[in-house]
């Protein structure tokens, strides 16, 4: 079992995987081809070889230039960062409604620094008795 590829990048010649399924750049399919194939298309296209999922059978390839490969490397990145990490910190404060100004005021310093620092925030307000 060859060892699972943690960044999306050009595979360059060291394919694990004798029959690929092969995708032009234009998104096209080529159909299952042995990976001599695969290379010899990528060296006569000046184009690279870059894994998009190899858990089906045959794995797919895509040939693509240096520049889709960076869009879609930059596009990657921004999901993860949109995704919520697991193990991110919530943050909780409650708040009286009888609460006086000066500790009002230092409460909501706290918030602002929790949300600078990308911490969710949960504000609670009590009615005073």
């Amino acid at each position: 079992q060859p060892k699972r590829k943690a960044a999306f990048g050009s595979v360059g010649r060291k394919i694990p995987y004798r029959i690929l399924h092969v995708i032009n750049q234009d998104g096209e399919s080529l159909g299952n081809m042995h990976r001599a194939e695969a290379l010899r298309l990528m060296d006569e296209r000046g184009l690279k070889l870059v894994l998009l999922r190899e858990n089906v059978e045959p794995p797919v390839y895509r040939l693509m230039t240096g520049q889709q490969i960076h869009e879609e490397q930059l596009k990657r990145a921004e999901n993860k960062k949109a995704s919520p990490k697991p193990g991110m910190c919530t943050k909780e404060l409650s708040f009286s409604s009888a609460i006086a100004k000066n500790d009002l005021e230092t409460k909501t310093k706290q918030i602002a620094q929790w949300i600078e620092k990308r911490h969710h925030v949960k504000v609670t307000i009590r009615q005073a008795k």
